[in-house]
């Protein structure tokens, strides 16, 4: 008996492992469908504004490398019908090559397989899928090379990093080396290997030396307080989330975090005649007083919505798809309290403001 359980784990663990490798094919299709990860808790170290993810690129292949989908992250469809056997999804905010400055990306790339008339939930990360490199250039460097020019060089490319640059360089994770052109001839200063996630900031002045025998020399030290390596980068951490409309917390973000008030969430207009068990996905509508907010505009599934209560007066004025059925897709921000149920599902109460997208 003791033997036949480890058979069973051993089998389990297996599976659980799966990699993109070529399944085998079967009559019955499955089923892939996607959501995006509750954040962790760590603090982003990027200042700057993030994106959103439901603007997000997404690519579908199969094991043949063959695109099954292609396009935005909100015009997936809710359940994605497909052949069983092994995808590669691969999401990110932007599209990167080359070395860019202030050019992050955000994203994701997982292998999944699909099993015969079964489902798959993809969850999606959102980290920094590229690397970084920010120079931080001592005045004696150009008292000392007044026609020297810095490069930085990555994967082939390279972009020239001025003495008055404090911007970071991203490129494709891998080599990237520090380049310095003067009096005709290129030297490679330094050259790292940095990995997605890592942020490398390097000090470059000139040692003083031996000034008598010429000896000056450049030196390139590592500020260990600008190394951020395999730090996550968080897009609308949920403990900050909420807190304005540019940090809006999503649909799947609001359904983790019953009982916060007057905060703020963001989601497509799906839906609306909510019941406590039915909505209605298309018009015409009849009630003013509800609306369905889904985390894509393509949903038409109650299950991963959040219920919205309309207050009388300019809120449901503006937002009730029985008088503006042209809403229905609609990106909007909402500012109102997250309540553990509405029509049998998590509520938006209290709306007091709304942005329309």
């Amino acid at each position: 008996m003791k033997n036949f359980f480890a058979v069973v784990l051993l089998a389990a663990a297996l599976l659980s492992g799966l990699s993109c490798r070529k399944a085998g094919k079967d009559e019955n299709p499955g089923t892939l469908m996607f959501k995006f990860e509750g954040n962790p808790k760590e603090v982003s170290k990027i200042s700057r504004e993030l994106p959103d993810t439901n603007d997000f690129l997404i690519t579908v292949s199969d094991e043949s490398g063959s695109v099954v989908f292609d396009g935005v992250y909100c015009e997936l469809p809710e359940m994605m019908e497909v052949e069983p056997g092994s995808y590669t999804v691969f999401v990110r905010s932007e599209d990167f090559s080359g070395l860019q400055f202030s050019a992050p990306q955000y994203g994701d790339e997982q292998c999944v397989v699909v099993p015969p008339s079964g489902s798959m939930t993809v969850a999606l990360g959102c980290r920094q899928i590229n690397s970084g490199i920010r120079l931080d250039i001592s005045p004696d460097f150009l008292t000392e090379y007044p026609d020297g020019v810095l490069f930085v060089k990555a994967g082939g490319d390279r972009l020239m990093y001025s003495y008055s640059e404090n911007r970071i360089v991203y490129f494709t994770p891998g080599s990237v080396s520090l380049v310095l052109y003067d009096g005709g001839k290129e030297t490679v200063l330094l050259t790292r290997a940095l990995v997605a996630q890592e942020i490398l900031t390097l000090k470059v002045s000139v040692s003083a030396g031996d000034a008598a025998a010429g000896s000056r020399g450049i030196t390139i030290s590592l500020d260990t307080s600008r190394v951020w390596t395999n730090e996550t980068y968080v897009i609308g951490g949920v403990d900050s989330g909420g807190a304005s409309e540019e940090n809006a917390m999503t649909v799947s973000q609001a359904r983790e975090n019953i009982g916060m008030d007057d905060v703020w969430v963001s989601g497509f207009i799906v839906g609306g005649d909510l019941t406590s068990a039915n909505a209605s996905f298309s018009p015409p509508f009849k009630s003013a007083s509800n609306l369905l907010l889904g985390p894509r505009s393509s949903v038409s599934s109650r299950d991963n919505c959040i219920a919205v209560q309309l207050p009388s007066g300019d809120v449901r004025d503006a937002l009730n798809l029985s008088s503006n059925p042209d809403l229905l897709g609609r990106l909007v921000c909402l500012k109102g309290d997250i309540e553990s149920s509405y029509y049998g599902l998590v509520g938006l109460k209290n709306v007091t403001d709304f942005v329309l997208k």
